[in-house]
């Protein structure tokens, strides 16, 4: 038996074949046609699916499910609302089950079945309860509790890079002011980097010399690579950004008490610097600071977590 999974992103999606162990034993994808709307992307998604199918001569019999993880959320209804894809409470989870009758059909939000992906068969497994950090443009989160992810009563929860956890000097895309991720996303480490680079009086800086002069240019790994060079600004922008990444993971093992808190997107490629000192950093915020609390490593299943997590979801 297999299950399918359905990785639908801004730009891309990806859809595999995976089997009972986790392994993704056929794949294709295709473009996210944002621009042709729902039906369009719904119909790209049947039309791979058919072909991964045909082509591989799997029997329908021989499929259990098919999974979505969503850039955005599933209220109780099945309906979807995913901003960078401009659906707004489209039906679903209904418009799936009539294009595909013959099998079932769930849905989650993308880090939610990342997370489940990696508290089944990635760094978590064999956890009872795990987070999953995701930590890219921006910061997402995947709560699994007793083996089942974790998405609240009303499909919205486990929005993790929305905790407030201290005053910023820019505003969330949400509205708020001092969530998680402008405090430790790429977009947040680019941002202060250049806030401090505008500033007189800046001291000389490889980062300067790697973006050739224009901060506009700034990645995170421009930052991460200049503080490996013992930079002064990089320095500065990485010690806040894990002052905070351990403020917000803190906060999390003092609501949930996870066993495993595993860290992943692209910033967990710079593991050597994220963790170094982290579990240290974390315990100081902690309530109870002289008992054992989650292990905190690094996510392995990487771009594939979508796909696996989702199709684990029945």
């Amino acid at each position: 038996m297999y299950n399918i999974g359905v990785d639908i992103g801004g730009t891309g999606i990806k859809i595999g074949v995976v089997d009972c162990e986790g392994n993704i034993v056929y794949r294709d994808q295709c473009s996210t046609d944002v621009k042709g709307g729902f039906d369009k992307i719904i119909s790209d998604i049947d039309g791979v699916i058919r072909r991964i199918i045909k082509e591989n001569s799997i029997d329908a019999s021989q499929i259990g499910s098919i999974g979505f993880g969503l850039p955005g959320y599933i209220d109780k209804d099945g309906k979807a609302n995913c901003v960078n894809l401009n659906w707004s409470k489209v039906d679903f989870i209904k418009s799936l089950k009539s294009t595909f009758p013959e099998f079932d059909i769930l849905a989650e939000n993308d880090a939610t079945v990342a997370g489940l992906a990696e508290s089944r068969f990635g760094s978590a497994k064999n956890s009872n309860s795990s987070v999953l950090i995701t930590l890219g443009t921006g910061v997402g989160g995947g709560i699994v509790i007793n083996g089942r992810p974790f998405s609240g009563a009303h499909g919205v929860g486990s929005e993790i890079g929305h905790m407030i956890i201290g005053e910023n000097f820019y505003d969330c895309n949400c509205g708020n002011n001092g969530c998680f991720e402008t405090f430790c996303s790429a977009t947040a480490i680019i941002k202060y980097a250049q806030k401090l680079l505008s500033e007189e009086n800046v001291p000389t800086s490889v980062i300067l010399d790697m973006c050739k002069g224009d901060i506009s240019k700034i990645d995170a790994k421009i930052v991460f690579d200049a503080y490996r060079q013992d930079d002064q600004i990089a320095k500065e922008v990485i010690a806040r950004f894990k002052k905070y990444l351990a403020i917000g993971i803190a906060n999390i093992v003092n609501t949930l008490d996870p066993e495993v808190v595993a860290i992943g997107g692209g910033l967990s490629k710079s593991s050597d610097i994220i963790l170094d000192g982290l579990k240290e950093m974390v315990r100081e915020h902690i309530t109870y600071k002289d008992e054992e609390f989650a292990d905190i490593v690094i996510a392995t299943l990487g771009n594939d977590a979508g796909i696996i997590g989702a199709s684990i979801l029945k």
